[in-house]
This record gives structure tokens, C-alpha cells and sequence, in this order.
């Protein structure tokens, strides 16, 4: 079993939760972790590199001059990609980087992120979460008590809160987001996640099942 503590919004220890690995599959497997972050990174890139090639450049299709008794080395168009101002040689295009690992593959990467930052001791788990107003002051003075002003972090909710939101995304390096959308990405990306109980309990929910089924 693995020992959660449990804060409040002082700082201040005031308990813990236990949660049993294999609730999030038990164990990890790096290559998997790795092969879903890289498909994360690719379906983020926007592809539209673009350089131009030898019969998009301007300039003559003409040889320079006669291929022998000039002295000069031997020389094509103007276009050439030998020759500076010319033309690109099998140079990027725009070009479509999606791809998708299977769904099991994708969820099964999220629970073991999630499991990494437990056995890693890198969470937080919150007693409670809630603010009256919009305040980045308040969330600031949060993440200050709970030693996380320097660091990146992701606040799991248990559900979409928008006075959370609002409070947290000036403040750099936080990511707020719901336990129910988190990825092994965006888990991995930030160096310390903090869950309030609410989100723990909908994450071990969600996983439960899918870890049992692979057994």
C-alpha cells in the first residue's frame, strides 16, 4: 500500500489515505509511458514546415554554361540545390503527424503516470478546495503554504470548477484540469500533481475497473 498525505489549505498535515497500486495496474512499463508520450508530442505538431524545391524557385531552367572547355566545374540550372538561392532538396512539406495507439494502450499509460507520481512521492493530496471568488492571490498563497510556489504542478478537480480556473491560470507552471481528462502527458509534463480527495476517489474509480480487466 502506498501512504498519501493529506493537507488543508494552511499546509498543515492532517491525515493520510492509503491507495493499493494495483487499483493503477500495479506496475510500469516505461517503454509504454514513452511510446504515449511521443504521440502526445506528434499530434501537437502543426506541420506546416514548408520549403521550396528545385521547380518551385525562381530562376532559369537553363544550363549555365556548356558542360566542357570552360573551366569551370561542371554546372546544371540556376535552380540546383548545389547552388545558393536554389532549390531544396527533398526538403519538408506539410504533412499530417497524427496518430493514435490504442485506446487500452492510452488509458493503461494514464494510470501508470498516475501511479509513477504516487510511488515517486511526488503528490499532494488536498482536503478541500474551494474558493468564493476569483483570486489568484488565494491560489498563490496555496500553492506557497504547500511548498510548491517554485515548481510545476497539476491541480486535479473532480470536476470542471471554474473559480478554480480562473484563480490558476496566471500562475506560471500550474495546469488545472480534471481527473477525469488527465493523460500520461500532461501528468508526466508537470512535476508534482496535487488531487483534491474528491479527484482521488473519481481517479480510483476510473481506474479500478480498467486495471481489473487486465489482469
Amino acid at each position: 500500500m502506498l501512504t498519501l498525505n493529506v493537507y488543508n489549505r494552511q499546509g498543515d498535515s492532517v491525515g493520510t489515505v492509503e491507495v493499493d497500486p494495483a487499483e493503477f495496474g500495479g506496475t510500469i512499463n516505461r517503454q509504454l509511458l514513452h511510446d504515449v508520450v511521443v504521440m502526445h508530442l506528434a499530434n501537437q505538431r502543426a506541420g506546416t514546415h514548408s520549403t521550396l524545391r528545385r521547380g518551385e524557385v525562381a530562376g532559369s531552367t537553363k544550363k549555365l554554361f556548356r558542360q566542357k572547355g570552360t573551366g569551370n566545374a561542371r554546372a546544371g540550372t540556376r535552380r540546383t540545390n548545389k547552388r545558393r538561392g536554389g532549390g531544396t532538396a527533398k526538403g519538408p512539406k506539410p504533412r499530417d503527424y497524427e496518430y493514435h495507439l490504442p485506446k487500452k494502450a492510452v488509458r493503461a499509460a494514464t494510470r501508470m503516470a498516475i501511479l509513477s507520481k504516487f510511488q515517486d512521492n511526488e503528490t499532494l493530496v488536498l482536503d478541500d478546495l474551494a474558493l468564493s471568488e476569483v483570486k489568484t492571490k488565494q491560489m498563490a498563497a496555496l500553492l506557497k503554504a504547500l511548498k510548491l510556489a517554485d515548481t510545476t504542478c497539476l491541480l486535479g478537480l473532480a470536476d470542471y470548477d471554474k473559480t478554480i480556473y480562473l484563480s490558476a491560470r496566471n500562475i506560471p507552471g500550474v495546469k488545472v484540469m480534471p481527473a477525469k481528462e488527465f493523460n500520461a502527458y500532461t501528468v508526466l509534463r508537470q512535476k508534482r500533481l496535487v488531487l483534491t480527495r474528491a479527484a482521488l476517489d473519481a481517479l480510483r474509480k476510473k481506474a479500478a475497473p480498467a486495471a481489473a480487466a487486465t489482469k
